[in-house]
């Protein structure tokens, strides 16, 4: 009985996002003519995907020497690229969100970190990604044309965006104090109730910070690999917008990083293309020419994390079964994979 309850939960998890992938696509295609998807398809050029390709590496190791920073170092730097990678090409093939687990799981056990502390450290990389997504939004939003009106409430989230980091770099600094403060409130509220747990997950990232230098050299790297992901979608939009600002870039990359939070089908299938979409259409392109080059970005983003993380897998001798079987029952096995 507890097996079945366990698969119908899993399934129960997996549904929505699946559905939310469909709707999205079929949502697309209303507005996409046959003809000019096919001229899109067709005006992709092999130097194109070769740039898309390069500039997708280039991100991985950028992200890696971000994580290894966030890491203390205490990864070797290929270790933490091929983390990376595998975490990447999981997500793209298993559901959960399994390549975050898989990423900290295979490098916990690679480094003799543990699964914990390399799980607290994307923690950490995520609100990172967060802060940036949200910055780089509300900087680009207002030059959209007909959104004169968003600029002062884009100056307010800025503002409240880099107030955010700030609480997060003070977090850095009075851990201990504030993990005083969580004991004496703890369950004292509903509200803390909420709270609490946020803020205890938020701990747990930064222990793995344990100065000023490198959580400002982690937001550094982090930044740096915002620039490049900015780069592969300015390099996407000014195939068919040529002339456009290297900012719109920059615009493309927001709203998809906030658009793939969404729970949706491995590897953001549906959402992903929407998200790019809606952006190119926005910035005054057409549906099908948003959607002929997101599908085509996406199919590379695919095979270039795909090379990397199965060669990272081939490295460390391990199945992607077994990574699922432990992200499904990861409270029960990964003690014992551990300790292996």
């Amino acid at each position: 009985m507890a097996t079945v309850k366990k698969g119908g939960s899993i399934w129960l998890r997996v549904i929505p996002g699946i559905l939310i992938s469909v709707l999205a696509v079929y949502a697309v295609l209303q507005f996409v003519n046959p003809q000019d998807l096919k001229k899109a398809f067709s005006s992709v050029s092999l130097e194109f995907v070769f740039g898309i390709f390069v500039l997708n590496v280039l991100s991985l190791l950028i992200r890696a020497k971000a994580w290894r920073t966030i890491l203390a170092n205490k990864t070797g730097f290929w270790e933490s690229f091929f983390g990376v990678s595998e975490g990447y090409f999981l997500n793209n093939i298993l559901p959960f969100r399994a390549g975050e687990f898989g990423r900290s799981f295979l490098v916990g056990k690679s480094s003799g970190l543990g699964t914990f502390y390399t799980l607290s450290s994307i923690v950490i990389e995520r609100a990172f990604d967060i802060g940036f997504a949200a910055i780089l939004l509300v900087l680009t939003l207002p030059h959209i044309t007909g959104l004169d009106w968003m600029k002062p409430i884009a100056i307010v989230a800025l503002i409240l965006v880099i107030f955010g980091m700030f609480c997060l770099f003070l977090l850095t600094r009075f851990k201990d104090k504030v993990v005083f403060w969580i004991g004496k409130h703890e369950g004292k509220s509903r509200l803390f109730s909420f709270i609490i747990p946020i803020l205890r997950n938020l701990i747990e990232g930064f222990s793995t910070i344990k100065s000023t230098s490198q959580f400002l050299k982690s937001v550094l790297w982090i930044a740096i690999g915002w620039v490049v992901w900015s780069a592969v979608y300015f390099y996407m939009v000014i195939q068919f917008l040529p002339g456009v600002p290297f900012w719109t870039g920059s615009f493309i990359c927001s709203v998809l990083a906030l658009g793939i939070a969404i729970p949706s089908a491995p590897a953001a299938l549906g959402v992903f293309e929407a998200a790019i979409t809606g952006a190119i259409v926005l910035l005054g392109g057409t549906t099908s020419n948003g959607f002929g080059y997101a599908l085509i970005v996406h199919l590379i983003n695919f095979v270039s994390v795909g090379v990397f993380g199965l060669w990272g897998l081939a490295r460390q001798q391990e199945s992607i079964s077994t990574l699922l079987k432990a992200v499904i029952n990861r409270n029960s096995r990964i003690v014992p994979n551990e300790s292996k």
